[in-house]
């Protein structure tokens, strides 16, 4: 920690600040505020009521307006504060209003009512969090449901890329064969190709094999990628070829080879694959939208997706989904995040 905060405070001009370590600290200041405010606002928005969602001005902070229940009232009323008029200073709860004009009451002598411009009263509010934006979403749907759909998705589907990309990755880098060049031409070339073009042809594909409205319909079609391939190739180009030869002259069979060596010697560009590869399917929406119909086989994705009505949002819920969707993906990032600048480095690098 001590060396971290050393690393953070060092300046150039000694004890003083130089208009460098301004400009620098500053420069970092900025990109940390753009890349986490956004997240910072979508956590504390999760907290807040419709009502506070569809307030203008906004708020940055989660605000909830007062109420107290009265006697002879079944609901409970809310309370506002009187800025002007003869009233001026008082807390009185509101009974109706009609127009420019609100009927209100003293809670204090509730038997008598006043008349009050709305220009006239602030509500008065207190910093509350709605965490029944979160309890209520379990009652509404199952929510475990999707989130093992999206798992079990995502961990399959993770598990067969990173065999069938290191299996291809391993015979265009150490194997020298007729049409190499070719293969791995067209390899890259998938990468120019956008993925709306093939929509049509994969779902075409996985009805024929009877894998629509099935998990293993959205895991199959990503079962290999050539970004993995080449990222992977590349960092297999830099093993060396004694060590395999070694291995051959000690009657090591190819999958031996593959498996005891290839592998653990390209654990760093494969972590990083792993990582890319989780966040990929984790947030992959349009393929399964078009492959899941049945609620029963739906994402955590798709379930955002039924928040959104045609005349109606919930946005409550649908903040309160969002983050609880980011958070597991966000743990895999914060803890695995080193692995993404060393891979990409030694993959990239030769």
């Amino acid at each position: 920690m001590s060396r971290t905060w050393a690393f953070l405070s060092a300046t150039r001009g000694g004890a003083r600040l130089h208009w460098t370590d301004w400009a620098s600290y500053g420069y970092l200041f900025l990109g940390v505020f753009l890349m986490f405010f956004p997240v910072i606002w979508l956590v504390l928005s999760s907290f807040k009521t419709e009502a506070d969602l569809q307030r203008y001005p906004p708020t940055f902070l989660p605000y909830q307006q007062q109420t107290i229940t009265l006697d002879g009232y079944a609901d409970p009323l809310p309370l506002f504060e009187i800025t002007a008029g003869e009233h001026a200073g008082m807390i009185l709860a509101q009974l109706r209003r009609v127009g420019l004009q609100a009927q209100m009451v003293d809670p204090a002598n509730p038997e008598e009512r006043l008349t009050i411009a709305i220009a006239d009263r602030v509500p008065v509010e207190r910093f509350t969090l709605a965490t029944e934006n979160y309890t209520e979403l379990f009652g509404r749907f199952n929510f475990l449901l999707y989130f093992w759909n999206s798992t079990f998705i995502t961990v399959t589907a993770t598990l067969i890329m990173l065999l069938t990309n290191s299996m291809a990755a391993f015979a265009l880098s150490k194997y020298d064969f007729r049409g190499r060049t070719v293969v791995l031409l067209l390899v890259i070339g998938t990468l120019m190709i956008p993925q709306t073009v093939v929509l049509v042809p994969l779902f075409l594909i996985v009805t024929e094999l009877g894998m629509f409205n099935s998990l293993w319909g959205v895991i199959i079609p990503g079962a290999a990628t050539p970004t993995g391939v080449f990222l992977l190739r590349q960092y297999m180009l830099t093993i060396p070829d004694e060590i395999l030869d070694a291995a051959r002259m000690d009657k090591a069979s190819e999958w031996k080879i593959y498996w005891r060596i290839i592998l653990p010697l390209s654990a760093p560009a494969i972590a990083v694959l792993a990582i890319l590869a989780i966040m990929w399917r984790w947030n992959d929406f349009l393929w399964p939208l078009i492959v899941l119909t049945q609620s029963e086989n739906f994402t955590l994705q798709l379930a955002l997706n039924s928040f959104q009505g045609e005349l109606q949002t919930q946005w409550s819920s649908l903040l309160a989904m969002t983050v609880l969707t980011l958070l597991p993906i966000a743990m895999v990032f914060m803890f695995l995040q080193k692995y993404i600048a060393t891979g990409i480095a030694s993959t990239g690098g030769k």
